[in-house]
């Protein structure tokens, strides 16, 4: 009996192999001259590759900015839920858009692609249904259509996230190879190297301080907080004693949450009622590194810089860390040239 359930296993797992096999090889077939024209916009761009992507569609699109941040290619991943409470702010109009979306009808996906339209960005999808609504907002339509799952009911993202994590996987390969990156460039994007050295920033050197940390005090009332977030931009605001110590933090999450709750009687309580309590901080003498291990660990993109006494001194966003001041991808001038 038990051999006979080891052999039914083995079975199973090798026929999910051979379907997501197949399903590579699908796309593979697929390719055409829009992947050609996908990489000569990007090999040209003086802007980043924004990857957007919802759920398992998410988790690929930020292994592939990873990928093509370690190649040579700049590249982030920016959640379309966290850039419609701000994040946007980070796009800019020389950048290019790589949107996966294997059913391409993700509605928080559309809604982001249909606001940085207007602003001029090249849009390249990632899909799987080439007639959907993100095929028509998009520049360019990237085919990542497989034949079927790999999942027993045909519903669990399986085959189509491994055939989207290989496309884009061939994507930053072959503009590495475009651009010539070689060892000595891998090498200078990796610990130990130039990013190695960049990690060991103190914070203070990166952190927003003064007049620039969105801040309130405990008894402002919901208006008046939101209206902080908003000038600020931050996608949140620390909530502090009047003599500077660190109480809570209210974010956009905490926003949604509270208008779940709450309703239209929000704008009749405090921020106290409804803030986060004892929010992750990182100290004053931190590194890069330590904060973006916090950041990581907690899935935060905000983070209070205090002193030893719990004085807040300063505030880290992800992308400050990521896409500002030193911490940043950069090609060298070889690569431009």
């Amino acid at each position: 009996m038990k051999e006979n359930r080891e052999t039914e296993i083995l079975k199973w797992a090798q026929n999910v192999l051979t379907i997501e096999a197949e399903g590579i090889l699908t796309v593979r077939n697929q390719l055409d001259d829009n992947f050609v024209k996908a990489i000569e916009l990007i090999a040209l761009c003086s802007g980043r590759v924004i990857t957007a992507g919802i759920g398992k569609s998410g988790i690929i699109a930020r292994k592939i900015a990873a990928t093509l941040s370690s190649t040579g290619t700049p590249a982030f991943f920016l959640h379309p839920v966290e850039a419609l409470h701000g994040d946007l702010g980070m796009v800019r109009s020389e950048d290019i858009m790589l949107a996966i979306s294997n059913s391409g009808e993700t509605t928080e996906l559309l809604e982001m692609i249909r606001i940085v339209k207007p602003l001029g960005i090249t849009i390249i999808a990632f899909t799987g249904n080439k007639y959907s609504r993100m095929a028509k907002l998009s520049d360019l339509v990237i085919n990542v259509s497989v034949p079927r799952e790999a999942c027993p009911f045909g519903l669990a993202p399986t085959t189509s996230t491994t055939a989207a994590l290989a496309m884009g996987d061939a994507l930053a390969v072959s503009l590495a190879r475009l651009k010539n990156f070689n060892e000595e460039d891998f090498r200078n994007y990796h610990p130990g190297g130039h990013l190695g050295q960049r990690l060991k920033v103190p914070v203070v050197q990166l952190m927003r301080k003064g007049t620039d940390i969105p801040s309130v005090c405990e008894n402002t009332m919901m208006k008046d907080v939101v209206d902080e977030m908003n000038r600020k931009g931050m996608g949140a605001t620390l909530v502090m004693s009047p003599t500077g110590k660190l109480k809570g933090i209210f974010t956009d999450g905490d926003l949604r949450r509270a208008l779940t709750k709450w309703g239209n009687t929000l704008n009749e309580k405090t921020v106290e009622e409804v803030m986060t309590l004892n929010p992750k901080t990182v100290s004053v003498d931190a590194s890069v590194a330590d904060a973006l291990q916090i950041m990581e660990q907690f899935l935060i993109t905000v983070l209070p810089v205090i002193d030893d006494s719990g004085k807040v001194i300063g505030i880290l966003h992800l992308h400050d860390l990521l896409g500002k001041g030193q911490i940043q991808f950069r090609l060298s001038n070889k690569d431009i040239e």
